[in-house]
């Protein structure tokens, strides 16, 4: 066994031996419950990873953010100046609300952990913390500079904290994405769709329908034929989905409604296609005479993409797997993720985090057993020397 192979499996071996000690975080991060939209409740939660990280010897500065829970940008307080770095990405915030513990209970059952916010991603964020960890009980010191960017509020869009993101991102030699792995086996995720979002407003005119139908336009009758229109925008072989999520409309029964309206989710696996879709939602026309259309919306999460960065990291990935003799595979993940923003700027893995499943369901859980393994991966990643150079 060469050097090489000796430092995957060492550092498996210490998170193996620390995985109590991950748990013991893990847990205590689950209970303080951080919903995106609740910003005095990511106060606790990034306490703790703060405390965890200036432990590691990291100084951790705190970004605050109106109408957002702040961001936290944790760096090496011993650093060489001008090396290159590489960013360990995450959010604290979730989508489970302030007392879901209640009905969703913290319990360890079969070598699952059970919590709101376990896989999505608390699990991913104790794994990226405990890599760093392993790495200094090895010895090891990396010669790209591992440093973390942590969000509040990734579940509502990353508004806030998008442009620190990009930022970051141009200047980072890679970034590492502590989102969950890809289903129950957990696979890396080389590639996202994108994801869009968007607002048909019909405009018709109301009049009482049963005194006076003519001489109204019913904004519903257009709004059904809109709807036909963005579902035949559908494209299986493509990878793009459209799909109207809610409508709403009309004042009464007996008056011809004014105004309705639909909002549509877009995914899409390609930058032409985002750029495509959006022109076709933008072209809609009125069929019904006499209504208009108002639309809003955009693809505001680009697609991840197999770009050729982003497939040579998995490549390392895989070799280091190899190394500790741990299974992996990739896949294309339906859901967006800050590393859609990432991936335009530099090479991004994406998936780092957590195995298990159930993200945003009752059902969600992590594989504590994976844990370590996550961790030593990520750990055996960091101490890759610079990319770009090899791009």
């Amino acid at each position: 066994m060469n050097v090489a192979v000796n430092k995957g499996v060492r550092l498996l071996e210490i998170l193996r031996r620390r995985q109590s000690e991950m748990m013991e975080l893990l847990t205590s991060m689950v209970k303080a419950e951080s919903p995106s939209h609740d910003f005095e409740s990511q106060i606790p939660v990034q306490e703790m990873i703060s405390e965890s990280l200036t432990d590691c010897d990291f100084e951790v500065k705190k970004f605050q953010a109106n109408d957002a829970g702040g961001q936290l940008l944790a760096l090496p307080k011993k650093r060489v100046k001008g090396q290159p770095v590489q960013m360990m990405l995450g959010h604290c915030d979730t989508v489970w609300p302030i007392g879901t513990l209640e009905k969703m209970p913290i319990h360890l059952t079969d070598g699952k952990l059970h919590g709101p916010g376990v896989y999505d991603m608390k699990a991913g964020l104790v794994q990226a913390i405990f890599a760093v960890k392993a790495i200094r009980e090895l010895g090891e010191t990396p010669s790209v500079t591992p440093y973390f960017f942590i969000n509040s509020d990734e579940e509502i869009g990353s508004a806030k904290s998008k442009q620190n993101i990009f930022r970051l991102a141009k200047a980072s030699d890679r970034v590492f994405v502590m989102e969950p792995g890809l289903g129950p086996t957990g696979k890396l995720k080389t590639a996202r769709k994108g994801v869009g979002r968007f607002t048909v407003k019909v405009i018709g005119k109301a009049s009482h329908a049963g005194l006076a139908p003519e001489q109204g336009v019913s904004a519903i009758l257009e709004l059904s034929h809109v709807v036909q229109a963005l579902f035949a925008l559908n494209n299986p072989e493509k990878g793009i989905t459209v799909n109207v999520g809610t409508i709403d409309g009309g004042m009464r029964p007996n008056v011809v409604a004014p105004e309705a309206s639909a909002v549509v989710d877009v995914r899409v696996v390609t930058h032409e296609d985002a750029r495509e879709i959006e022109q076709a939602i933008e072209g809609l026309r009125p069929v019904v005479p006499g209504t208009r259309l108002e639309i809003t919306g955009r693809v505001g999460r680009p697609p991840m993409e197999k770009t050729p960065g982003n497939q040579r990291i998995w490549e390392h990935a895989q070799e280091a797997a190899d190394e500790m003799e741990i299974s992996i595979e990739d896949g294309l993940a339906g859901g967006g993720s800050d590393g859609n923003f990432t991936s335009l700027h530099c090479p991004t893995l994406d998936g780092m985090g957590a195995v298990g499943d159930g993200a945003h369901a009752l059902t969600e859980f992590v594989f504590v057993d994976k844990m370590p393994e996550r961790a030593a991966l990520l750990a055996r990643l960091l101490l890759l020397p610079e990319l770009r150079p090899g791009l």
